[in-house]
C-alpha cells in the first residue's frame, strides 16, 4: 500500500500544516460576510466573494484533513513560526478578492491592501475609493477589524479545534513589552475578553457615527477602521469628506480609546470604574503627548497661515496628531502642506505609536518611556559612576532584562526602517517618499509625504513589496518574523 506523503512528515509539520490548514480556511471566511451583502445588493462582486471563498477553503480543506488528528505539544519557539506563518498566509489569502473585482487589482498590489487592512496601516493603492462597490468597502473595512485584535488571538479565542499552547501564540502575537500578563487564567478566555471589549467599542462608536450624521453603512465601516486604528475609509477625501467638528470630535475619542491599553478598558469594563486609568504610567504619559504635540502643531499651522482661527487650528492638529500617533491614519485636511514643523512632528509621532496592548502601531509609549528613562540613567551616570540609579515606570522598577530587550528592540526596529528606506531609495525612490512611505508602513500609520501623501499607486512594484513586508514586521513588532531569519532558530 502506498504511503500518503504525509506520512513521511514530523508529528512537528503534521501539526503546523493542521494549523496552517485552519487558518487558510478562517480567512476564507473574511469573505462571507461581504458575499451576502453582495448578494443582497445584487453586486457584481459577489461572483468574486464566492471565488475567493471557495478556493481559499478548498485549499485549507485540503492541507487540514489529512493530518487533522496530529498533535504536538508546542514550543515558544514554534509560536513565532505560527504567527509570522499565519500573518503572511493570511495577508495573502484575503488579497484575492481584490484582485476578482472592482478594483481589479495586480496581485501586488492586491496583497499591499490586504497587509494594509490586516496590520491596520490604513495605506491604499486604490483612488476612486467612493465608486467601488458597497461589499468592497465592507470588506476593506472588516479586515481592518480583524486584523486590529489580532487574526492569531481570533483564532486561539474561538478554534479550540488548534489545540497548541495558547500562551505561546499569545506571547508572541500581543503588542507592547508586557506579553506575559494575562487577564484570566485561561488564555481563550482572556482573547475573547479582549474581543468582547473590542467589539464594544466598536458598536459604541458605530453608534455615535450615526447619530453625528453618518448614514449606518459609513457608520459601521469607519467604526471598525476607527476603534481598529485602522484608517480605511469609504472616500478619497477621508474624513475631510464631511467636514463635521461633531465627527471629528468622535473619530478623536475612538482612535484615542483604540490607542489605549485594552486591558485597562476590559478592567473598566468588569469594575465599573475609571480611577485606574489615571494610576497607570503609560495612559499618563499617552494622554500628555497628545495634548503637547497637538498644541505645538496647531500654533504652528496657525501661526504660519495654514488655518485662520486657532479654534479651527486646533480641531484640525488635535485630530491629526490622535490619528498619526494612534497609527489610524484618517486626515481631514491632509497635512502635507501644513507649515513649519507640522509635517515632519505628524510622521515622527507616528514612531512613539500608542499604548502596550492596544490595536496600534509603532515602537509603543511604555517603550520609549523605558528608553528615555534608561539615557537619563546614563547621563546621571556620567556625572555619579559610583551612582546607582534604576530605571523607573509608574514608580516601580524595571528589571535590567526587561530595559535591555527595549533597547534591543528599538535598535533593531530603527536599523529595519533605515534598511527598508534604503531599500527605496535604490530603486529611485526620492528621500522624502522613501523614509516617510517606510514611516508610514512599518508604524502601520497609512498616510506618508510626497509621492505618497495620498496613496502608493505609483510605486514600483519592488517598492509595494517591500512595503507590505514592512507593514507585516511593524505589526509582529519586529522580533516575532525577524528570529526567522536567524540560523540559529532552525537548529533543534
Amino acid at each position: 500500500m502506498a504511503l500518503s506523503p504525509y506520512s513521511l512528515l514530523s508529528e512537528r509539520s503534521r501539526t503546523l500544516l493542521r494549523i496552517f490548514g485552519a487558518i487558510i480556511g478562517l480567512s476564507a471566511t473574511i469573505s462571507l460576510p461581504p458575499l451576502f451583502l453582495a448578494w443582497w445588493w445584487n453586486e457584481p462582486s459577489a461572483t468574486a466573494f464566492l471565488e475567493s471563498f471557495l478556493v481559499a477553503g478548498i485549499a485549507g480543506f485540503i492541507l487540514w484533513f489529512p493530518v487533522r488528528n496530529a498533535h504536538y505539544e508546542m514550543r515558544l519557539r514554534d509560536g513565532f513560526l505560527i504567527v509570522s506563518g499565519v500573518w503572511i498566509i493570511a495577508v495573502l489569502v484575503t488579497a484575492l478578492p481584490f484582485m476578482l473585482t472592482a478594483p481589479y487589482l495586480s496581485y501586488t498590489d492586491a496583497v499591499f491592501e490586504a497587509a494594509s487592512g490586516l496590520t491596520t496601516t490604513g495605506a491604499t493603492v486604490i483612488v476612486g475609493i467612493e465608486h467601488l462597490p458597497k461589499s468592497v468597502l465592507f470588506y476593506r473595512a472588516s479586515l481592518c477589524y480583524f486584523g486590529g485584535m489580532g487574526i492569531v488571538i481570533l483564532a486561539v479565542a474561538i478554534l479550540p479545534m488548534l489545540r497548541i499552547g495558547g500562551m505561546q501564540l499569545f506571547r508572541a502575537e500581543t503588542t507592547g513589552p508586557q506579553k506575559d500578563s494575562k487577564l484570566t487564567p485561561r488564555i481563550a478566555d482572556t482573547a475573547k475578553a479582549l474581543w468582547l471589549v473590542y467589539t464594544g467599542l466598536v458598536l459604541l462608536c458605530t453608534l455615535s457615527f450615526w447619530v453625528g450624521g453618518m448614514t449606518f453603512f459609513d457608520s459601521i465601516t469607519h467604526a471598525m477602521s476607527t476603534v481598529a486604528t485602522g484608517g480605511f475609509g469609504n472616500y478619497d477625501a477621508s474624513f475631510g469628506y464631511w467636514n463635521s467638528p461633531l465627527l471629528d470630535s468622535i473619530a478623536i475619542l475612538f482612535m484615542f480609546l483604540g490607542g489605549l491599553n485594552f486591558g485597562l478598558h476590559w478592567y473598566a469594563w468588569r469594575r465599573a470604574t475609571l480611577g485606574h486609568y489615571k494610576a497607570d504610567a503609560e495612559f499618563v504619559s499617552f494622554f500628555w503627548i497628545c495634548v503637547v504635540i497637538s498644541v505645538m502643531v496647531a500654533l504652528a499651522v496657525w501661526l504660519g497661515g495654514r488655518f485662520e482661527s486657532p479654534v479651527e487650528a486646533l480641531r484640525h492638529a488635535t485630530f491629526q496628531v490622535v490619528s498619526n500617533i494612534t497609527t489610524t491614519g484618517f486626515v481631514t485636511t491632509g497635512f502635507v502642506d501644513w507649515p513649519g514643523l507640522a509635517p515632519l512632528a505628524l510622521m515622527m509621532v507616528g514612531f512613539i505609536g500608542g499604548c502596550a496592548g492596544s490595536t496600534s502601531g509603532g515602537m509603543k509609549v511604555a517603550r520609549v518611556q523605558m528608553v528615555v528613562r534608561q539615557g537619563y540613567r546614563e547621563l546621571k551616570q556620567l556625572v555619579h559612576p559610583k551612582g546607582q540609579f534604576l530605571v523607573k515606570v509608574g514608580g516601580k522598577r524595571v528589571s535590567e532584562s526587561v530595559v535591555i530587550s527595549v533597547a534591543g528592540f528599538c535598535t533593531l526596529y530603527i536599523l529595519s526602517f533605515l534598511v527598508m528606506t534604503l531599500a527605496l531609495t535604490a530603486d529611485g525612490v526620492d528621500i522624502v517618499t522613501a523614509f516617510s512611505a517606510i514611516a508610514a508602513c512599518m508604524n502601520n500609520m497609512g498616510p506618508g509625504l510626497g509621492a505618497v501623501a495620498s496613496h502608493f499607486r505609483d510605486m514600483s512594484d519592488f517598492a509595494v513589496w517591500v512595503c507590505s513586508f514592512a507593514m507585516v514586521l511593524g505589526r509582529l513588532e519586529v522580533f516575532t518574523l525577524l528570529v526567522l531569519l536567524t540560523p540559529q532558530f532552525w537548529r533543534d
